[in-house]
């Protein structure tokens, strides 16, 4: 065992550089290696020799590794060392960097919407996501016998919380504190958010979405503050100039109630699968705040009107970057994530 101790280590040493040595240590420690069919070996033994030479071959193992790790060390100083004295080495050139992380293409829309609306006078407010029954249906003037809480398919929890349904919550928490703080309108308040339905996901809709809520309250507030807000949005935020229409829709928060449609960029308005062969796409339902949803939030109806809308961020994104499918937002895959010009790195 000594003589063929020695020449492994005497292999080792005569190692000229990584690659050899790499070598040598297949030889010794590979599938097949000598090292090891010689640890085997000891099960071969006689049984009352075994102990003294399983003692043997395991401390000629660990000098053996320890050897091949001490060489290793060497030779990577030796190349560390030949490199520095290269003259063609600049030890004062950076390094590489290693790649930056990106902003999701909805959280860039959404933070340009924030500055947009902020300049025109809106303040940011937030909710929590786990909401009452109360505020996301019967201070909005959906009691438990509507109808319109069947058509929000929503995530119930046991304690008869749920999984906000909507952004729109936020409006009456909002006017409440401030009515309690003893403030007055005017109101202007953005709110963006996370919310969720079970619903059937296809390529325009998804169980958990992004929204952005508006609320503004004011004397004399009327369906034109309301258009006008929305057309200097979508310019903004699309890029470009769009083609918008309204048509009546019902919901029990706004009245009147209105979806507002965008001008399907896919088809250019002839028809697709995206559109769903109708040359618009939905984009925010919006309308004229309910007088009872006033009341709620502590203000008087009478003195008081005011807009609301729900902007969904996912449906913007993809009217801007020509993203024909939702589901993409949610798959985590990098190489969507860069095709972007405002996250490229």
């Amino acid at each position: 065992m000594n003589d063929r101790r020695r020449q492994w280590l005497d292999a080792i040493a005569a190692a000229a550089d990584e690659a050899s040595l790499h070598e040598v240590e297949s030889r010794l420690f590979g599938k097949k290696g000598e090292v090891l069919e010689l640890v085997r070996a000891v099960a071969t033994l006689p049984k009352e020799e075994r102990p003294a030479a399983g003692k043997a071959a395991n401390l000629c193992k660990q000098e053996v590794e320890q050897a091949l790790a001490a060489k290793k060390d060497e030779l990577q100083q030796q190349a560390l060392q030949k490199e520095l004295h290269d003259p063609s080495f600049d030890p004062t050139e950076p390094g590489p960097r290693p790649r930056r992380g990106s902003l999701h293409p909805i959280t860039i829309v959404q933070n340009e919407l924030i500055d947009l609306f902020t300049s025109m006078g809106f303040c940011w407010q937030d909710g929590p996501e786990v909401e009452s029954e109360y505020f996301n249906f019967d201070a909005l003037n959906i009691p438990g016998d509507h109808p319109a809480r069947e058509s929000q398919d929503t995530f119930w929890l046991n304690d008869r919380n749920l999984l906000r349904t909507h952004t729109s919550p936020v409006q009456v928490r909002t006017m409440q504190r401030f009515t309690r703080q003893g403030f007055q309108p005017p109101l202007k308040i953005i709110v963006p958010g996370r919310c969720f339905r079970a619903e059937t996901v296809d390529k325009t809709h998804e169980h958990t979405f992004y929204q952005m809520e508006g609320l503004v309250v004011d004397e004399g507030v009327s369906t034109a503050n309301l258009i006008h807000t929305m057309k200097t949005c979508l310019r903004v935020i699309l890029q470009r100039e769009v083609k918008v229409r309204l048509r009546p829709g019902f919901f029990p928060f706004v009245e009147p109630g209105f979806e507002l449609d965008v001008n399907c960029p896919f088809c250019q308005g002839k028809g697709c699968s995206v559109c769903k062969q109708s040359g618009w796409i939905e984009i925010l339902p919006c309308g004229m705040v309910h007088p009872n949803v006033l009341r709620q939030g502590g203000l008087d109806p009478e003195e008081y009107t005011g807009f609301a809308f729900g902007m969904g961020l996912q449906r913007v994104v993809m009217l801007r970057y020509g993203i024909d499918d939702i589901r993409t937002f949610m798959g985590g895959d990098l190489r969507f994530l860069r095709q972007f010009p405002e996250i490229a790195r």
